[in-house]
């Protein structure tokens, strides 16, 4: 594990994806360094990789603007989902019947620090 001196956050709330298929995304890219996690997010096929990364860039962002700190040694501490609301809806079905789905929501909660 690394040391971290100082750290910057970005929260994404409201994402429309279920956490669990969120989850299988922010696994890739924690405890790596930042440029390597954007490459990773860069070459991925699931749909969730959008908005990982835009969280990500959020957090560089957060931790150059606010913190002052070196891009170059920033590493991704935590990468945290969580679940959000549940939205139901009715799909209508056979003889007047109708069934209840669920759209699932999610939070991101990613964390980078600056390594010695």
């Amino acid at each position: 594990m690394f040391e971290a001196k100082k750290s910057a956050k970005a929260i994404l709330r409201m994402i429309k994806i279920s956490p669990r298929k969120l989850n299988l995304i922010t696994g890739l890219i924690r405890n790596l360094k930042v440029s390597d996690a954007i490459m990773q997010l860069k070459f991925s096929k699931k749909r969730a990789a959008v908005d990982v990364k835009k969280c990500l860039q959020s957090a560089i962002a957060n931790a150059e603007n606010n913190d002052g700190l070196d891009i170059d040694n920033l590493v991704v501490l935590k990468a945290i989902v969580g679940k959000g609301s549940v939205m139901k809806r009715l799909v209508p079905r056979a003889r007047g019947k109708a069934f209840r789905i669920k759209k699932f929501f999610s939070n991101l909660y990613i964390t980078v620090s600056e390594i010695k």
